[in-house]
């Protein structure tokens, strides 16, 4: 196995040596070419790449859609990407020029504006620290340090090639003039021990996403994750932070700005402040030439798998003063299950979400069944109904025709259809449980927790895929149900629910409800039931309201699901089989008395301490079939008009 391995190190090592040759060839054809040709040559490939690259083609797009979508036309963003790509395509190309020519030949070719602020804190006798922007030709700022560094030692970190004979290459041109370069695998104490002897400059590159190490801040007014470590050092060292920026002037030709330094507005200047701060410096340095900042890096990327921010490790800053009604949302679609009584379930996983990022917009994508339920939840900002004989196709295009760019959907189904759907809506980050073949349409799959633990509730299962997201788990606020309804006058009213639409192993016979529902009403005269059920139960609900004796109301197929709502917020209890009537009420905080069978209550219970759950256990229970394999349906057959008396009288 170790030959092997030491084969292939050996390949990989040829074949690095093999590109690094190449890139010595290349350069040393530049040699016999004026700057300026070689730029025009750079810009030339730079269109090509536009034209042939498409990935990051439409990288920059959707950067420049983020950046400037909300002042700029879709036309003037794909003008401005092309444009991009030929200032990038001339800079590179000049970055291995530049280095075969002398400093003072390269400096000719440079304007320099704003001086005066580097001079100040060179009489104020403290060190040059430079924030850098990936802007136009940035390699210049190693080839010309006497522009700026104003007769100082010039130094930079830098993140080494994976290529070691590039690396070696690229650092050697770095090195030529006394610039000192500091590995960034190799920590900070060495630069900032280097920056404090107050004769040096550092410049430190500061508008690349930082992953989990960075501080969450607006950036062209969408959170970025973003290094600290420019601020950390201006505090350690007791220095001003300069933006220092390289713009196109001509072909071959650049302009040089050192600007103001970063001021946080605060009374006490922090890391954090100092950074949310720096941010909208760098946006003002981007917008005097949109076209030369670096737009085919992912600059505001989705972290991977947490990409709800309540968890990471920095937080999240604005700057003193900032309009948090600028914030531009993270979009986030999630596909509710088909069933009202799941979907109830998902409450606190939706509720969980929602607190998962100050900028986040939800949007449930939920069967047309369930629109007034999802409308009724504080925590949704929009819904895309589907309808019941929409296809994957028509559901993809409703998804895409909403005009949002989603940066990620959750899946609270487990079928693949349904992540097709999302899938072909170009979704870039989908999350759910594995399956079949959905597996391999996810791009984050959350395994489901291991066997021997206890069984998980669904609506913890549901909860299990937002915290994997990054969202908190146990926030009891997730959890919060409305109140049970007090006393205000008029008939105590108990809503029943004797139907269930899964099929007759989860319903209690129609005989026992009536039986119980008499008997509660002889000892208390003063109760109104309001029998509720499905559309398709209305001749179930004339049956029951035919064998009562009490007070009642028959709204059974009569309602809308707003109308249920309504109707359940009215009464102090509900008895119910195991039904999504059951999970609504609940979600409302109306205390329920719950008659299970096939089913199983650890796993799709009530949630909450208010409610009653009656089974009577029985060897094959629970086998989670919608018919009794035995016929006798002996796991509701045994449970008694009395014992369910008994549990509904102290709610009332």
């Amino acid at each position: 196995m170790s030959g092997r391995r030491s084969v292939g190190a050996t390949l990989k090592l040829a074949g690095q040596f093999a590109v690094y040759a190449l890139v010595r060839a290349a350069v040393g054809v530049l040699h016999l070419f004026p700057l300026g040709f070689v730029w025009r040559a750079g810009a030339a490939a730079g269109w090509l790449a536009h034209m042939a690259a498409g990935k990051y083609r439409r990288l920059a797009v959707d950067n420049l859609r983020i950046a400037f979508g909300r002042e700029l036309p879709e036309k003037e963003l794909r003008r401005l990407a092309r444009r991009h790509f030929t200032s990038l395509g001339g800079n590179l190309l000049c970055g291995f020029k530049i280095p075969l020519m002398g400093e003072a030949a390269v400096a000719r070719r440079v304007n320099v504006e704003g001086v005066e602020h580097a001079r100040k804190v060179v009489d104020a006798g403290k060190p040059l620290l430079f924030a850098v922007s990936h802007l136009s030709c940035w390699e210049l700022l190693t080839q010309v340090p006497s522009l700026y560094a104003l007769g100082r030692r010039g130094s930079s970190i830098y993140q080494p090639l994976a290529n070691p004979f590039l690396d070696a290459h690229v650092r050697r041109n770095r090195e030529r003039l006394g610039y000192v370069l500091f590995d960034r695998t190799k920590g900070f104490a060495e630069p900032i021990k280097f920056l404090r002897t107050a004769t040096t400059t550092l410049g430190v590159l500061v508008d690349q996403h930082a992953g989990d190490k960075g501080v969450w801040c607006p950036f062209f007014d969408r959170l970025a994750s973003t290094t600290t470590l420019p601020a950390l050092m201006a505090l350690r060292c007791d220095t001003p932070l300069l933006p220092i920026s390289i713009y196109d002037r001509a072909p071959g030709e650049w302009t040089l700005v050192i600007h103001p330094p970063v001021e946080s507005g605060e009374e006490n200047p922090t890391a954090e402040g100092i950074t949310a701060a720096l941010n909208l410096a760098i946006e003002r340095v981007i917008r005097r030439a949109p076209h030369n900042w670096f737009w085919v890096h992912n600059r505001w990327k989705t972290p991977d798998p947490n990409f709800l921010l309540s968890s990471v490790r920095r937080g999240i800053v604005t700057p003193a003063g900032y309009d948090h009604a600028r914030l531009q949302p993270f979009h986030l679609l999630v596909r509710s299950p088909n069933w009202l009584g799941d979907a109830c379930m998902a409450f606190p996983a939706v509720r969980a979400l929602k607190k998962g990022r100050p900028d986040l917009r939800l949007t449930i994508l939920a069967p047309a069944k369930l629109r007034e339920l999802w409308a009724s939840l504080p925590e949704v900002d929009d819904i895309i109904v589907k309808d019941a004989g929409d296809g994957v196709l028509t559901v993809a295009r409703r998804i895409r025709d909403k005009g949002v760019r989603y940066d990620a959907a959750i899946l609270l189904t487990n079928s693949t259809r349904s992540t097709l759907e999302l899938r072909l809506a170009r979704i870039p980050r989908l999350v759910g449980y594995p399956g079949s073949l959905r597996e391999k349409l996810l791009h984050q799959v959350v395994g489901e927790l291991g066997k021997g633990r206890p069984p998980l509730h669904h609506a913890r299962r549901y909860l299990h895929l937002a915290e994997t997201c990054g969202a908190k788990a146990d926030d009891p606020a997730v959890f919060a149900t409305g109140s049970p309804v007090t006393d205000v006058g008029g008939p105590v009213r108990i809503a029943l629910c004797a139907g269930a639409e899964y099929g007759p192993a989860k319903r209690w016979p129609l005989e026992r409800f009536a039986e119980t529902a008499n008997a509660i009403s002889t000892a208390r005269p003063g109760i109104e039931w309001m029998l509720v059920g499905a559309p398709g139960e209305k001749e179930m609900g004339e049956n029951l309201a035919a064998r009562l004796t009490g007070r009642h109301v028959n709204l059974v197929g009569g309602t809308t699901l707003t109308q249920l709502i309504e109707t359940l917020r009215q009464c102090r209890a509900l008895l119910t089989n195991d039904t999504g009537t059951m999970h609504l009420a609940a979600a409302l905080g109306v205390p329920t008395v719950a008659i299970f069978g096939s089913t199983e209550p650890l796993l799709t219970g009530p949630l909450g301490g208010r409610h009653a759950v009656i089974r009577h256990h029985v060897p094959c229970s629970p086998c989670f079939r919608r018919e009794c394999p035995f016929g006798h349906y002996d796991c509701m057959t045994k449970v008694t008009p009395q014992q369910v008396a008994r549990a509904v009288l102290p709610l009332v």
